[in-house]
């Protein structure tokens, strides 16, 4: 048996019990061995495939944890700033921003990583850390919402809509993909969410063209295919009927149907904030309905180096009113229990402030330690993961790291976090790294699943 500590692992002397189990977690520096998986397993330490879809809330340009979920007024001024008073939540002992009121009603829901670390500065690179669950090395690998489009695919996803989607435009720092190829990089819909109609390239149609003149179009096109094929047989007017059905089977048929936000009671819009976040929320809760196995809702901005106190005033009020309305909507609906709900960006931002020129109290970047929120899809809520030091400097306790993470929601999912990907140059390419046991890691996040 093998005790994973911070930075060393150890044989343990003593027997075997389901503490024991659950300390061992996925990893070390030796990595999980199927056997370790199994008696997991066995203990009840892990339940495999409750989830089915996965909303992931990207902050991208790295929110800061001091002024979101892990607040240090004890930290004096030059830590914590103006937000001094953090606010109570419906979870005895946690208290997060006083500026994220609404989700302190809905802590009971989620809980926060406040001990995620990787230790890079760097946008592109802590974007591809965050969102692959692994280190870069020779292989480039695929996001998340990749791996899960392609598993879902493995196992029969035959959704009329995309399986891997971002609300509203792609990272742009590096290629969802990876190794698994262009097919399962993200659809991003552009558009945007706060209107009737989300104007969705080849979904639904531009301002103008209604339904009739769609149908019309399509008479119009099948019989120009009619005549080229009297003039040439070949198989490939065969292959592109099969795509031009789809195509029209997305614009004409029940998939457009997801994004017509005017379906939705003015209420129920209103309660998630008429802004690009709150209905790119509300969106993302209508796609999972329709059984998309992962939605991005991509929210930039984050980057506060200058005056960061000035964008938190303006970054985290709609935050709070579309994530708590998340949060409240999925679960009156009965979906929270199959729906993980993740928060985060590339890294935090630097806990003591820059309060010189030209900075204007900002704060930088910072891997070294970051919060992460994560709900549904089997993560209970209303607990904290590991915590971080006296001034949110370095974890203090149960360093975690992104790939605990990816492997955790993988086996929430379903999705066995010690298998293989295919790589079209035969490289063994494990769904996460964990796998090849060479990563140092807190293991499974076994206390809140």
């Amino acid at each position: 048996m093998l005790d994973i500590h911070p930075h060393k692992v150890t044989r343990s002397r003593t027997g075997l019990s389901r503490r024991d189990f659950i300390r061992v977690g996925t990893a070390g520096a030796l990595g999980l061995t199927l056997a370790d998986w199994l008696r997991l397993k066995a203990c009840g330490a892990i339940q495999e495939g409750k989830a089915k879809s996965v909303i992931q809330l990207w902050m991208g340009g790295g929110p800061t944890h001091l002024d979101t979920f892990d607040p240090k007024p004890e930290a004096g001024e030059d830590y914590c700033g103006p937000l001094k008073s953090p606010v109570k939540t419906n979870v005895p002992g946690i208290r997060i921003s006083e500026l994220l009121p609404m989700l302190a009603k809905q802590a009971d829901k989620f809980s926060i990583i406040r001990s995620m670390t990787h230790g890079n500065n760097g946008h592109e690179t802590a974007t591809y850390i965050m969102q692959t669950g692994t280190m870069p090395g020779d292989l480039v690998y695929p996001a998340m919402g990749a791996v899960v489009a392609y598993k879902r695919e493995e196992a029969g996803y035959k959704g009329s809509l995309p399986p891997y989607i971002s609300l509203t435009s792609p990272f742009g720092r590096f290629s969802e993909a990876g190794f698994l190829g262009t097919k399962y990089k993200t659809f991003a819909t552009g558009g945007d969410p706060n209107r009737d109609r989300v104007s969705v390239q080849g979904i639904v149609a531009p301002s103008g063209v209604n339904d009739q003149r769609l149908k019309e179009r399509r008479t119009l096109l099948e019989s120009v295919d009619s005549l080229a094929r009297e003039m040439e047989e070949n198989k490939k007017f065969e292959q592109m009927d099969s795509f031009q059905q789809r195509a029209y089977g997305l614009i004409l048929g029940e998939a457009k149907r997801a994004f017509e936000m005017s379906e939705e009671p003015d209420a129920v819009r209103e309660r998630y904030g008429r802004n690009r976040f709150g209905q790119s929320c509300l969106l993302a809760r209508r796609l999972v309905e329709r059984g998309v196995p992962f939605v991005t809702v991509n929210s930039g901005g984050w980057d506060t180096h200058r005056d960061n106190f000035g964008r938190m005033k303006v970054l985290l009020p709609p935050l709070d009113q579309g994530f708590s309305a998340l949060l409240e909507d999925l679960d009156q609906r009965g979906l929270l229990d199959t729906t993980i709900i993740t928060w985060f960006g590339e890294f935090g931002r630097t806990p003591k402030i820059a309060n010189g020129a030209p900075w204007d109290g900002g704060r930088h970047h910072y891997g070294a330690c970051m919060s992460v929120v994560v709900a549904g899809g089997g993560f209970k809520g209303g607990a904290i993961v590991g915590q971080s030091d006296a001034k949110g400097e370095h974890p203090k306790e149960r360093p975690t790291y992104p790939w605990d993470l990816t492997a955790s929601m993988y086996t929430l999912l379903g999705i066995d976090p010690l298998g293989t990907l295919p790589h079209p140059h035969g490289c063994v390419a494990y769904v996460t790294p964990v796998g090849s046991g060479n990563l140092e890691s807190g293991g499974l996040l076994t206390e809140i699943m």
